[in-house]
């Protein structure tokens, strides 16, 4: 078949001839734009995610200057957001705040955030305890001494893996026995 010139071309050969055309390169607040819209990002973040695709680290900074400019990134939100996310999976106040001061968060706006929680009602550490102990170790019919102690040392060793303090760790772990 004898090859078409340039101005009949079929509509698929002209999107193909389209798509071989290089790309332009993404702008510094593009990228920071484009991973802002997927999700949440504190400051520290969105910087080592643009330095890590080859943006120069002033111009990450400047680029993450105008997202915050624009309202389109807010440490503030993102703590909000991640403490509230960890807090209805399971985990408990030390580690939700080690996970915020890792995003390289201020003590305020950790504060802010734990105040959110507390407002929202999502910050009954030792009922949310409680309940991950009834529902990961539940209570045999027939559970003798020696399998109830193992399965409270379980039960606390996974409260403080989960980030819950002693106290709560040893108020869930002997829940059922003070029901």
């Amino acid at each position: 078949m004898p090859a078409q010139d340039s101005g009949d071309a079929s509509p698929g050969e002209a999107a193909r001839q389209k798509k071989s055309r290089p790309r332009k390169e993404p702008t510094p607040a593009q990228r920071a734009l484009a991973l802002l819209v997927r999700r949440e990002h504190s400051r520290r973040e969105l910087e080592r995610k643009l330095a890590a695709r080859g943006v120069e680290r002033e111009d990450a900074r400047a680029a993450v200057d105008r997202m915050a400019e624009a309202g389109w990134q807010d440490d503030g939100r993102f703590a909000a957001l991640l403490a509230r996310s960890r807090a209805v999976s399971g985990y408990g106040p030390l580690r939700i705040r080690v996970e915020l001061e890792s995003h390289g968060l201020d003590a305020a706006v950790i504060d802010d955030a734990f105040r959110a929680l507390a407002e929202a009602g999502d910050d009954s550490w030792l009922e949310q305890a409680c309940d991950l102990v009834g529902r990961r170790f539940p209570v045999a019919a027939d559970e003798d001494s020696d399998a109830m102690w193992k399965r409270r040392r379980k039960a606390a060793d996974f409260l403080v893996r989960r980030g819950f303090d002693m106290d709560t760790v040893r108020r869930a772990s002997a829940y059922e026995l003070e029901e």
